[in-house]
Order: C-alpha cells, then structure tokens, then sequence
C-alpha cells in the first residue's frame, strides 16, 4: 500500500509539475516581450506623429520665413533716414574731394617735368625742400585758425584759398610765365654753379609750376586728410563710422573713374585745335574748371550739412555738440603742442 501510494503521489506531482515548466517559460516571455514592446512601440508611434507635425509645420511656414528673412536683409542693408541725410552729401563730399585731387595729381608732375630746362629728377628737391616747410608752416597756421575760429569756418578758410591759387594759375598766372620766370638769372646763375645745381635751378627758374606742384600736394594733405575726416567724424558715431566708412572708399574709386575719363577726354580735345593755339594753356583752363565746379560744389555741400544736419538732433547729438562749442580751448604753439603729443 505504501508503494502504490507513493508511486501514485509520484505520479500526480509529476503531473501537476511537468506543464508548468513550459507554461512558465512561455508566459514569461510573452509577459516581458509585451511589457517591453509596448512602450517602445507606443513612443515610435509618438516620434513619427511628431516629426510629421514639425516637417508640415516646417514646410507650411519655410517660405514664408525665407521671404521675411530676406525683406529683412534687405531692409537692414539701407541705412534709416536720419543716417541717410549726413551720408549722402559726405560721401558726395568725399567724391569732389578726390576728383579734384586726381586732376591736380596728374596735372603736376606733367608741368614739372615738361617745364624748360626740368625735368623728373626736380621732383625729390621740390617735395623735400618745398613740400615739407610748407607743410610745416601750414600746421602753425592751421593751429592759429584752430584757436580763433569755429571749426565750420576753418573749413572755408583752408579751403577756398586752394580754389582761388587753382583758378588764378589757370588764367593769369600760366599765360604769364614768360614774364613770370627768371630764365635769365638762372641761366646766369648756372654758368656758374656745378651741373647737379640743376635740379634745384630748375625750381627757381619754373617756380609758379613748383607752387602749383605743392598746392595741388597739400589739397590731399589738407582737405581730403584733415578737413575732410576731421569733420566725418564729428558728424558720425563711432558705430555709423564702423558701418560706412568702407563706403567712402569704394567712393573714392568711383571718383577716381571719372577724373579719368575727364582728363582723357581734355587730351584728345588738344588734339582738334587750330594752329597757334596753345594747347596746355587750353587744357589747363578745362581742368582748372572742372576742379573749381567740383570745390564749388564742395563748399555748398559743407554748407548745406552747417545749415541742415548739424542742427538737427535726429542726426547729430546736440547736447555733445554744446559741450565742445562751450569747452573752453587751451591754447598751444607749436612747440607745446608737440610736447603735448610726446607725452600723450
């Protein structure tokens, strides 16, 4: 009984144990198989969802976007209106500045290597011995100016000289080089003297054309690097001048363009004049013409900006611009001025 008993217990316990070992393994599975998969299947589901909204909002709003982007740049790149009316007449300031000074810069070097008994080699004497006082005397007179008048009349005073010694050479001065110029004397004076006294000679002897040489030197110096940008920036700000002063020289090669074509329309026109005609005195009065048109316009456009820009507080600060009209100014020579730039 005992036997039949334990083979009978034996027989139901593996009964009751052998389908539970793979309904354990099945259920086990499946249970984590689908505890995994749902989620990652539901968060797929959810990505795809997602990325088929944004690539429909992307491409409903993608045109409209590059059109405002690009109205955007656009807009940007003009400048507003109150930077409009102060970088106009500069730049067109700047633009008769430089056709002037490339007229007067090829005008020079021919007079004086064409002048009688001249030649390239008076041009180191004349800017060494010539250019370079003047310029220094012109600093100690522009200081003088500085100290007692306003800045927009040491404009006009530094610049209409140039326009008046310009119009005088072309009509009075040139024709009257016959006269003008000492050939006698230094002829004389070169009989006497070694022949490398020649290039300083040939100044004395053609000595209206060397103040012509430095004249038309010194406009650059003067009006284009002082004048000019002195006043630029007294007008700008220092963002404004970031932004268009790269403009201003893609200007001057505009202007330079022009000058040019100027000067190489003047050359052919010497070439249809009627004999015993002089032909440098002619050219001289077209170009001497255009550079006084040019300066005219020159000054109108300064006065234009006193009269208009300069008071308007939409374009320059005026608070800033009292203060420098009341600041009192210290008064310095030359020497104390170069003291003061040392130890600056």
């Amino acid at each position: 009984t005992t036997t039949t008993s334990m083979q009978s217990m034996r027989s139901s316990f593996q009964v009751q144990i052998q389908p539970l070992v793979p309904m354990s393994q099945s259920s086990s599975t499946t249970a984590l198989s689908m505890s995994f998969a749902s989620p990652i299947k539901n968060a797929w589901k959810k990505k795809q969802q997602k990325s088929m909204t944004v690539s429909m909002s992307d491409s409903a709003a993608t045109p409209e976007g590059e059109k405002k982007n690009f109205f955007q740049k656009l807009k940007s790149v003009i400048p507003p209106a109150n930077e409009r009316k102060k970088l106009i007449p500069l730049a067109l300031m700047f633009f008769c500045i430089l056709f002037n000074y490339t007229i007067l810069r090829d005008t020079k070097d021919v007079l004086m290597v064409t002048a009688p008994k001249s030649g390239a080699e008076a041009i180191p004497f004349i800017k060494t011995y010539v250019n370079l006082p003047t310029a220094i005397g012109f600093t100690a007179i522009y200081a003088k100016l500085c100290d007692k008048l306003e800045q927009k009349n040491v404009f006009y005073a530094c610049t209409v000289p140039f326009l008046f010694f310009f119009a005088a050479f072309a009509w009075f001065i040139f024709p009257n080089t016959g006269v003008l110029h000492p050939h006698a004397f230094c002829d004389t004076i070169a009989a006497l003297l070694p022949a490398g006294f020649s290039a300083p000679l040939a100044i004395v002897r053609n000595w209206s054309y060397a103040v012509f040489y430095v004249m038309a030197e010194m406009w650059g110096s003067v009006v284009a690097s002082l004048l000019f940008w002195g006043f630029a920036n007294e007008v700008t700000t220092v963002d404004e001048a970031k932004k268009y002063y790269p403009l201003f020289g893609m200007g001057a090669n505009v202007a330079l363009i022009f000058s040019g074509q100027y000067v190489k329309w003047v050359s052919k026109m010497r070439g249809n004049l009627p004999p015993g005609v002089d032909p440098w005195g002619v050219s001289l009065k077209y170009l001497m013409g255009a550079v006084l048109a040019s300066g005219a316009a020159l000054v109108a456009l300064f006065s234009h900006m006193q009269r208009n820009v300069m008071t308007d507080p939409a374009c320059v600060d005026q608070e800033k611009r009292e203060k420098r009209k009341n600041r009192k100014k210290v008064k310095m020579g030359l020497r104390e001025s170069a003291k003061f730039l040392m130890n600056s």
